[in-house]
């Protein structure tokens, strides 16, 4: 029995957490590349997930067992009318409107009554457990760590074994076979139960009277449950924050995605096993020191522009981050189970908790908040819900009075500190740092034998934090939308030039002063490989271009009187800052015929006449990488046949972390076309005195005169392939080979 049903949880949580980056492939192309489709994705999968867990708990107390059984083998039935799982014909996502409620639509025509199904196994199977003959039924909570097992491992081979050798169709095909089998050992399971529920002194009988953990009449509180939610509620949110941070830094690729969510699923597995693997108390000591670490590194970011590392040291604090504190508060969790009377219960709060956390950080948080504060917002909630095992439990008006006035001295002392050395101009840029914020840091952890006062310590360190460095750029626009967040900042030391940021990556600049407006900067400037090959492009090709990608509009400098210029934009909040002078005027002062289209550019392209732009370039970009379904095979064969016979197509591939240069020689080579790279370095000084960046560009032709025209500058050479790397096709793709850890500098 007890491997029928470790077996059975455990594969449908593998199940569970295979479908979640299966789906969100499906549906990122429809969407942009957007990192905000997996948050969202989530949501929806807690709010199935919450929905499943209350007809365990309700269905077994309404129906009673025998009933209940022969319901789920019904129910099991159900979800091979959607399968497999595909994107339903006919689907096409809004183009001027929030697309959340689309995308929760289409995910619940997609995999709602599988995951629904599935998501109901774990509490269930655990509740038909603690109604069996077996010695480990009265503390059936061992297998909720089998089903986090399951969890986790479906996230490490889902983007090490699932991805790089099956395609999305077989991917679906070989879920569905899963599915099956789940299936029988469900049924099976469920035959046994209804067998035992059908003896005298049965099922009903342990689920009425349960062999108790603590007393046989325990009875849950309001603050109890309150206190589930609660803890439930930070690791979700932070976990969601985390997965904001890594994919805006890279590409919204489910490497990336399942590394957070794996972490958040191991510390259920820890906390919940038999023998606990890490002590509670290691956790809470470590909280503290975590928790000021990533106050600080969050001011710093917030404040410090301009400043490129490397990804690996960054994204490690902010995953040990999300796992201490998902550590505590799961612990936390753990430690306060009911009995197995109240099990079910307990697992509908926790998810009440999870859905609540998800709704805060996809739905909520990006109406309300400009930038993505939510972050610090969660650690700071995750303070005042632990506190230290050594806390004192003195309530005396002298133990509140320093619960205020302790933090206040702490953001005295940050912000005195900060001005010290900002002022001080101290000259050994480390000394600097660690005057400014050893000392708070220090002075904040004693605070922590009380979770009020190291809250309101924490909160008073960033706060100090935020009003007393002077931010290196003036902020003039914050602006957030589903597709990424927005910056528009003045530079530095001038009165006239913008930058445009989106998410943490520069994509736009402007000098708006009068003489200079026109001129194209950062990665589209003359001297570049952009204004390079439009220089030498026939002047019959100039008459109809196309260009993926609106960004602030820097390349419509490059049009002249009588041409037509479309962008295609995916993203409204994009377009409406690049047509206000106020921010830039490229779109304004562009001396061509300039149209916008709104919408995922694949699929507004394919709505246009073939063979009619003689230029296509593609400019499209999540953050700091082309969206990775603009590189498909599909995707080429499009631009290629919206091209007339001789047209050029120019991709600008410039990014920090994957080296998409193989994965073009591949496409091209499987194309039957002609390609050339430009990797046009720009020094600091260039950056300062021109306002030129490095770029990369990728030319495709049909034809090589036009290559061997630009070859003439030396700086033009050809695609080089990489072993490892495979064709990417709408079906396949894998980052694997091409990810790069490092830092990757812009200058």
């Amino acid at each position: 029995m007890l491997i029928l049903y470790t077996s059975t949880i455990f594969l449908g949580a593998l199940l569970l957490f295979l479908v979640q980056p299966l789906v969100g492939r499906l549906l990122l192309p429809l969407l942009g590349g957007a990192p905000a489709v997996w948050n969202t994705a989530l949501v929806f999968y807690q709010f199935t997930l919450l929905g499943g867990y209350a007809y365990a708990h309700f269905a077994p107390k309404w129906l009673g067992i025998r009933r209940q059984s022969v319901l789920q083998i019904g129910l099991l039935l159900l979800p091979l009318l959607v399968l497999p799982i595909a994107v339903p014909h006919g689907w096409s996502p809004p183009t001027e409107h929030n697309p959340i409620p689309w995308l929760l639509a289409i995910l619940t025509v997609m995999v709602g009554l599988p995951f629904f199904v599935v998501s109901t196994l774990s509490p269930l199977l655990q509740r038909w457990f603690s109604a069996s003959a077996h010695h480990h039924a009265g503390d059936p909570y061992f297998l909720y760590a089998a089903s986090n097992f399951g969890s986790l491992l479906a996230l490490v081979i889902y983007p090490v074994l699932v991805e790089p050798h099956l395609g999305l169709v077989k991917q679906g095909r070989w879920w569905t076979v899963g599915y099956l089998i789940l299936a029988c050992l469900t049924i099976i399971g469920a035959v046994s139960i209804w067998r035992r529920a059908s003896r005298p002194a049965s099922t009903e009988k342990a689920i009425a009277n349960p062999i108790p953990m603590g007393a046989a009449t325990e009875r849950l509180t309001w603050r109890r449950r309150w206190r589930w939610i609660l803890l439930a509620f930070v690791p979700c949110s932070l976990m969601m924050s985390v997965t904001t941070y890594v994919t805006s830094e890279v590409a919204p690729i489910p490497l990336l995605w399942v590394i957070p969510l794996g972490i958040y699923l191991l510390t259920f597995i820890f906390v919940f096993a038999r023998r606990k693997l890490v002590p509670h108390r290691w956790m809470l000591r470590a909280f503290p020191v975590v928790v000021v670490l990533l106050i600080t590194m969050l001011a710093r970011t917030t404040l410090k522009s301009g400043s490129f590392v490397a990804f690996a040291w960054p994204a490690t604090v902010h995953f040990l981050g999300l796992f201490v504190v998902s550590m505590v508060c799961h612990g936390e969790l753990a430690n306060d189970r009911p009995s197995v009377l109240h099990l079910t219960e307990f697992y509908l709060w926790m998810s009440v908790g999870g859905v609540l956390g998800g709704m805060f950080n996809a739905l909520l948080a990006p109406l309300i908040f400009p930038t993505v504060i939510e972050y610090p917002i969660t650690l700071l909630l995750a303070c005042l819900l632990v506190s230290s095992p050594r806390a004192p439990k003195s309530r005396d008006k002298r133990a509140r009075i320093l619960d205020f006035a302790l933090p206040i001295l702490l953001g005295l002392l940050t912000a005195g500190l900060i001005l010290l050395v900002e002022h001080g101009r101290l000259g050994d840029p480390t000394l600097a740092v660690a005057l400014e914020w050893i000392p708070p840091a220090v002075f904040c952890l004693f605070l922590f034998r009380r979770s009020l006062r190291f809250a309101l310590g924490v909160f008073a360190m960033l706060l100090a934090t935020t009003l007393s460095l002077r931010p290196e750029i003036h902020t003039i626009l914050r602006a957030r939308s589903f597709f990424s967040t927005y910056g528009v900042d003045l530079m530095p030391g001038t009165e006239y030039v913008h930058i445009f940021t989106h998410g943490t990556t520069m994509q736009g600049l402007q000098n708006l002063e009068p003489q200079a407006r026109r001129i194209p900067l950062l990665y589209y400037t003359r001297s570049g490989p952009l204004g390079e090959t439009v220089a030498k492009l026939p002047e019959g090709l100039k008459q109809r271009v196309a260009a993926v990608g609106l960004g602030v509009g820097a390349a419509a400098s490059y049009a002249e009187p009588g041409q037509h210029w479309t962008f295609y934009e995916i993203d409204p909040e994009v377009v409406r800052i690049a047509s206000n002078p106020r921010y830039f005027t490229y779109v304004e002062d562009c001396r061509g015929d300039l149209k916008i289209v709104l919408g995922d550019a694949r699929l507004s392209l394919q709505r246009e006449p073939d063979h009619q732009f003689g230029f296509l370039m593609v400019d499209a970009f999540t953050s700091d990488t082309i969206p990775l379904h603009l590189v498909t095979r599909e995707a080429l064969a499009l631009y290629m046949r919206k091209l007339v016979p001789d047209g050029v197509l120019a991709v600008h591939v410039t990014n920090r972390r994957l080296d998409l240069e193989p994965v073009f020689a591949r496409l091209v080579k499987d194309a039957g076309l002609y390609a050339a790279i430009c990797i046009d370095p720009a020094t600091l000084e260039e950056w300062k005195r021109t306002g030129k960046m490095t770029s990369w560009w990728i030319v495709i032709t049909r034809h090589p005169s036009f290559l061997d025209s630009l070859a003439q500058s030396h700086r033009w050479r050809p695609l080089q392939e990489q072993k490892g790397v495979g064709l990417w096709t709408d079906d396949y793709e894998s980052v694997f080979s091409i990810f790069h850890w490092g830092s990757g500098a812009e200058f």
